[in-house]
């Protein structure tokens, strides 16, 4: 019997799987490619998200942060980027990163990627968030039952999700700030 795919989900869905050991290196080929393609114009490639902490349920979906040294440069790599398959998007809501996706346009969405500066408020909080959540099991794990809980209350509202979240990670910042 075969596993299912370890990546992949529908644009709409939200959907929460246990962690799947063969993401951190799915995330190593992504990052091997990313720092191939772009060299020198970066300056890191960090696995983050969910299913970048051990033992995690998550979206099937990898999420990945690239540092940069200027954002408006970093504009520059949208060509390159999309030579892997990574779609820009540029109405995001959140003002100090350049979005992306992976495949570009369809229904199945298997990456997520961000540029952003070291210092900017997306770049320190997605870190800083994604440290906590490694760092102390009980919060990974309470964590864990708010997204299944909101997965199964809002499997098509990936706004509500999101929202359902915000409460959790300010307050998971705000306690392991130092």
């Amino acid at each position: 019997m075969s596993l299912p795919e370890p990546l992949g989900l529908q644009r709409g869905q939200v959907l929460v799987v246990p962690y799947d050991p063969r993401w951190p290196g799915l995330f190593d080929e992504a990052a091997v490619q990313l720092r191939a393609l772009l060299g020198s114009g970066i300056l890191d490639v960090q696995h983050v998200g969910s299913t970048a902490v051990p033992g995690l349920c998550a979206k099937p979906i990898l999420d990945v942060l690239v540092s940069v040294r200027d954002f408006a440069v970093a504009r520059e790599m949208i060509p390159q980027l999309a030579t892997l398959g990574y779609e820009f998007r540029p109405d995001e809501e959140i003002p100090d990163r350049h979005y992306f996706r992976r495949p570009p346009g369809g229904e199945l969405r298997t990456h997520h990627l961000s540029l952003s500066e070291p210092g900017s408020r997306h770049h320190t909080v997605t870190l800083a968030f994604r440290d906590a959540l490694r760092r102390n099991p009980g919060l990974a794990a309470a964590y864990a039952r708010l997204k299944l809980e909101l997965a199964r209350r809002f499997p098509f509202d990936r706004p509500a999700y999101i929202e359902g979240k915000s409460q959790f990670v300010r307050d998971a910042l705000a306690s392991s700030a130092p």
